[in-house]
């Protein structure tokens, strides 16, 4: 874009922020993006006469978060790169946190001192939520590299500011670090510096990734080493890097508090121990958890049976349990949300109800994410054995009717419509007049025309199976 349109965008702009805080529609406005970000701000309550971002360290607090802040390290690197052309095109380099807070910055010592005034400065904050559509903070909510110029800041007091910011991801745990932003007054910053900043974050990034590798080199070695520890190894984030026959290398696996037990995909019972500044899993001692059996299927109450205790279920903890049972790796609050109410699922409704039900199942369920750490024994899980065992016989006694019935959860209803007409066609095509009738005990069953049908043609007329098929089907 040349100064000429970025002149023509400039007066554009004007006019949308004169109509943004009331809503108006114009014909033309910010792009998309810029607009997207002015509706989060303003949603979130952001002033656009705010003078000046807010600080969020102090000089303490400020040494602490850069101590402890993994791009430390990558500064040499980041100053080389961007500070030297910043300090030169009178520009200055910003390093952020994950939540926008400024913790190191460098270049044009003019520049710096115009950015203080404004809060472009250590130790203040710079999301959405404090200062608006900016650099930092839409590159953060974006989680992609972002060009913001001029009179695209929703803040007035930014408008003679343009800035390009590129967020920077941990290659190990897959979260945002923080953002990489250079920053400089509108006329003097080119829209293409966004490319660089983004080759910059990406250089940080490979760096990150080689220093994990070699790290986790180290801990191979060492785990190598202490042949007296056999088990999993694990870095510090979960992933698996050796000891694991069962195919889980290069995965990442939900880590239980140290000492806490894990169920593996394979069925083996894991305990977590601390290794060095990673984790082994090693088999459980001897003494396994108790199993945790379910009944689920019918029109009974649902119940749990645990250490001989039986123990009833509401129906939305049948729920949970039930799809914990479906999903062994385990599922996040926002998943289970989703997969007992739809869209309209809250996830905080599900942690509350998954402490309820940790406390009355104590040891059975994991956190992080949330899963069944017994050994499972569920009616429903059963029933799908026997449909690939193809025994008609079995399958029909084992099957006393759907999954939970009054279920209105969209994961439950399509296992239980599925586990219901695999049962139904296997009893059809391959289950005795004695299977038939089993099944026409159930629910479903009991109305089923097909199967009355079948049961009255097979059995003797004199057979009470036989006229209660027949009574069945007149009365229908």
């Amino acid at each position: 874009m040349s100064y000429a349109d970025l002149a023509a965008y400039s007066r554009v702009l004007r006019g949308a922020h004169e109509t943004a805080t009331t809503g108006e529609a114009r014909p033309a406005g910010p792009r998309r993006l810029i607009g997207a970000s002015w509706r989060r701000s303003l949603d979130a309550g952001v002033d656009p006469a705010t003078p000046a971002a807010p600080q969020a360290f102090g000089a303490a607090g400020l040494a602490d978060a850069r101590a402890s802040h993994p791009l430390r390290a990558l500064l040499p690197m980041l100053t080389e790169t961007l500070a030297g052309m910043a300090d030169e095109a009178e520009h200055i380099m910003v390093v952020t946190d994950r939540e926008g807070r400024v913790l190191w910055r460098d270049g044009d010592r003019g520049v710096m001192r115009r950015a203080d005034r404004v809060g472009l400065a250590d130790g203040h904050a710079w999301t959405e939520e404090h200062m608006g559509t900016n650099g930092i903070g839409t590159a953060l909510a974006m989680l992609r590299p972002v060009h913001v110029y001029s009179e695209e800041h929703l803040v007035h007091v930014l408008h003679v500011w343009s800035c390009s910011a590129a967020p920077i991801v941990d290659p190990d745990s897959g979260e945002v670090l923080g953002c990489l932003d250079v920053s400089g007054t509108a006329s003097r910053l080119h829209p293409s510096t966004v490319a660089l900043v983004s080759a910059t974050a990406r250089l940080a990034e490979a760096q990150l990734t080689l220093r994990m590798h070699e790290h986790d080199e180290r801990l191979r070695r060492r785990h190598e080493s202490a042949r007296s520890r056999p088990g999993i190894l694990l870095s510090a984030t979960g992933r698996v890097l050796a000891g694991d026959p069962g195919g889980l290398a290069g995965e990442r696996v939900p880590l239980p508090e140290p000492g806490g037990r894990l169920l593996l995909r394979d069925g083996r019972v894991a305990v977590l121990e601390p290794f060095a500044d990673g984790y082994l899993l090693r088999s459980a001692p001897s003494a396994a958890p108790p199993t945790l059996r379910l009944a689920l299927l019918g029109d009974g109450p649902p119940t749990a049976v645990l250490d001989e205790r039986r123990l009833p279920l509401s129906l939305r903890h049948a729920e949970i349990l039930a799809l914990l049972a479906l999903h062994p790796r385990g599922l996040s609050a926002e998943q289970l949300s989703f997969h007992l109410y739809g869209d309209d699922g809250n996830p905080v409704t599900i942690r509350a109800e998954i402490h309820r039900l940790r406390t009355q199942l104590r040891g059975t369920i994991g956190a992080k994410p949330y899963r069944l750490t017994s050994p499972v024994e569920a009616d429903f899980l059963q029933v799908r054995h026997l449909l690939a065992a193809g025994d008609p016989a079995v399958l029909a006694r084992a099957y006393p009717g759907p999954l939970l019935p009054r279920s209105e959860s969209p994961e439950i209803r399509r296992e239980r419509d599925e586990l219901e007409v695999q049962v139904r066609t296997c009893l059809l095509l391959r289950g005795s007049p004695d299977d038939l009738w089993t099944y026409a005990q159930t629910s479903n069953g009991r109305a089923d025309f097909q199967v009355l049908e079948r049961i009255a043609a097979c059995l003797p007329s004199t057979d009470h199976r036989a006229v209660a098929a027949r009574v069945r089907l007149f009365a229908e």
